[in-house]
């Protein structure tokens, strides 16, 4: 699976960029992680989404979130569970029966060839759950530690049974914030903005059911007063990044929590802590300078390791 950032004002278009990795590529999925249901109608994406999996036939996915840097760089408000519920059941209507409405208004999409699997990425239990209601597959944020993602797993389980569906028809995910080095602390210190994007971003809206230590709660808040997202990613010494260099006890439950940094042999034990908790799919962040190497080398000495 390659996923693509949709964030306008931080990265490349995201359905040229899909365009392009749909041409290079023979056999990956391709699609959003994530779009949002904000800066694009439902009609837009189902069509966006739906050319790249003509020019990737059978190949397209479409991952959609609450919204992040995408919509807080427009002064815009995250989605509601309500409105993430009604967006996918209008881009599934448009994809499978060509029209749906949206927000009391017919839509249409008169030319599609396939229903595109349809991604929800979640990290609190009630998004969770309502990805095992209505979602093909869950792109899950809630950190490795397998206690943690066995909690998620039962909760997108528990929304699956509650709709009557088959808990193992839905694809799993998890995003994993990855370093391959020997220089552990250089190694989180390259990607601690990437930390600070899961402490603005998981524990937003609410701490509960997220478990977090009740002596970071301050911390968290503070992140996330400071968190600036025309930053958002960005590497180096950004804002971002300074954040956690005032909260080394937060940085460190970060890295511990989200982070699988170290050597191969210590980052591919931390994965397989994840799988073996039940979820196999690792949509693993690029965000470092050396992008090249670090694909290289998770798919040459840590993820061959897993197989």
């Amino acid at each position: 699976m390659v996923g693509v950032a949709d964030s306008q004002s931080v990265f490349r278009e995201m359905y040229a960029t899909m365009a392009l990795c749909a041409q290079a590529t023979r056999r990956v999925r391709i699609g959003p992680s994530v779009t949002n249901a904000i800066t694009r109608h439902p009609a837009v994406a189902a069509s966006g989404i739906a050319t790249v999996d003509e020019i990737a036939p059978g190949r397209a996915f479409f991952g959609i979130g609450s919204g992040d840097s995408a919509i807080l760089n427009l002064a815009e408000r995250p989605s509601t569970l309500a409105d993430l519920r009604e967006y996918i059941e209008t881009v599934r209507a448009l994809h499978t029966k060509g029209e749906s409405t949206w927000r009391g208004r017919m839509v249409r999409l008169t030319w599609v060839k396939r229903a595109i699997p349809l991604y929800l990425a979640a990290e609190g239990p009630r998004t969770l759950e309502l990805a095992g209601e209505i979602a093909d597959g869950v792109i899950v944020n809630v950190g490795l530690e397998p206690t943690l993602v066995k909690d998620a797993v039962a909760h997108v389980h528990a929304g699956a049974h509650r709709a009557g569906r088959d808990p193992s028809s839905i694809d799993l995910w998890t995003m994993v914030r990855a370093n391959v080095t020997d220089d552990v602390p250089a190694g989180i210190d390259e990607i601690k903005m990437e930390l600070a994007s899961n402490a603005h971003h998981v524990f937003r809206f609410t701490l509960d059911g997220k478990h977090v230590p009740s002596a970071l709660a301050d911390a968290i808040v503070r992140v996330q007063n400071g968190y600036q997202p025309g930053a958002h990613e960005a590497l180096g010494q950004s804002p971002n990044a300074a954040l956690l260099d005032a909260e080394p006890a937060l940085r460190a439950y970060l890295a511990d929590r989200f982070a699988a940094v170290g050597p191969p042999s210590a980052v591919a034990d931390k994965l397989r802590g994840v799988v073996d908790a039940g979820i196999s799919g690792l949509l693993v962040t690029g965000f470092v300078h050396e992008r090249q190497a670090l694909i290289r080398t998770l798919g040459e000495r840590v993820l061959s390791r897993l197989a």
